[in-house]
């Protein structure tokens, strides 16, 4: 498969999966879920899900709700799908934004030290 009708299969799944959860997914009204990335792999069989949660504490009871609900959820992007082989869903925690705040942090701690 070219790296380019994977960068479409993943786009196509991201967008409908925020639409699945978005309108089917009944999530607390205090968080913010966003889905940042999918990752299928070369062979469809899977595909990784990365999930933003605003704030952190609500981060268990997301997950808890989101895999409470992935067979419907499965079953649902089965349907909206017109692809032979649908990716199984695995749902992660993203960490891109983490790594970026400790970077942040580090920058800002040796500027400091700098201008000291």
């Amino acid at each position: 498969m070219t790296e380019e009708r994977i960068k479409k299969i993943n786009e196509l799944i991201k967008r409908e999966l925020g639409w699945i959860i978005l309108k089917e997914i009944d999530l607390p009204s205090d968080a913010l879920v966003t889905i940042t990335r999918a990752a299928v792999s070369p062979n469809l069989s899977q595909v990784k899900i990365y999930i933003s949660i605003i704030p952190d504490s609500q981060e268990k009871r997301i997950f808890n709700i989101l895999n409470k609900n992935i067979y419907f959820i499965q079953q649902f992007l089965n349907k909206r799908l017109k692809m032979r082989i649908v990716p199984k869903i695995i749902f992660h925690k993203e960490r891109i934004e983490q790594k970026a705040d400790r970077v942040d942090k580090l920058l800002n701690e040796i500027k400091k030290a700098d201008d000291a």
